[in-house]
């Protein structure tokens, strides 16, 4: 039998790409023109399971007025390193979204097609405003016209794992964002 899971290389040897501190700087500056752009107000933050749940974490720190958060999970990935197109949801929002201001919360801007799926889906619920946040934004692997309100970089198409991204659920835990040895073509 073949095993699926890929054999574990060490982040020691992995290219740091973004350090711990320059994270920090940028999550930083996000949560003051979060918080500049919704004085007096209270948001909510989606999280996008389970990629961006340090991403909120440190966001929903960074952020100095009222906040709450929920998250969703989907999936098109899968254990594989190039999304399959496909988007599941696995988990909605657990609590009304209606009226509220509202801002998705994803690790990642890649391809665009999760983002614009929860992006219908939240408006569904028809909050007050809906914007999105991202850790990174890779431009150049947009397949549908979706652009983040906040992002924190902007990175070249490379496979990247820390700071809650993932390669089959592995890295999540690495605080600096690297670049995974032998990047596919179609990247992260």
């Amino acid at each position: 039998m073949v095993s699926t899971v890929p054999e574990f290389v060490s982040p020691d040897v992995m290219e740091v790409l973004l350090s711990k501190e320059q994270i920090a700087e940028r999550v930083q500056a996000v949560g003051e023109q979060i918080s500049a752009e919704y004085k007096g107000q209270s948001i909510v933050l989606i999280g996008v399971l389970k990629g961006a749940a340090i991403f909120l974490a440190d966001l929903a720190r960074a952020i100095k007025v009222d906040n709450t958060f929920d998250f969703v999970a989907v999936s098109s990935y899968g254990r594989a390193r190039v999304s399959s197109g496909a988007v599941k949801l696995i988990k909605d929002i657990d609590n009304p979204i209606e009226g509220r201001h509202v801002i998705l919360v994803e690790d990642i801007l890649d391809t665009g097609l999760t983002l614009s799926y929860l992006r219908g889906l939240m408006l569904q619920h028809k909050p007050a405003s809906l914007k999105i946040a991202t850790c990174l934004d890779k431009p150049s692997r947009r397949l549908v016209p979706i652009e983040a309100d906040y992002a924190c970089f902007k990175i070249p198409n490379a496979f990247v794992i820390g700071y809650g991204m993932d390669y089959a659920e592995r890295y999540r835990g690495v605080p600096d964002i690297r670049l995974y040895p032998d990047n596919p073509p179609a990247g992260h």
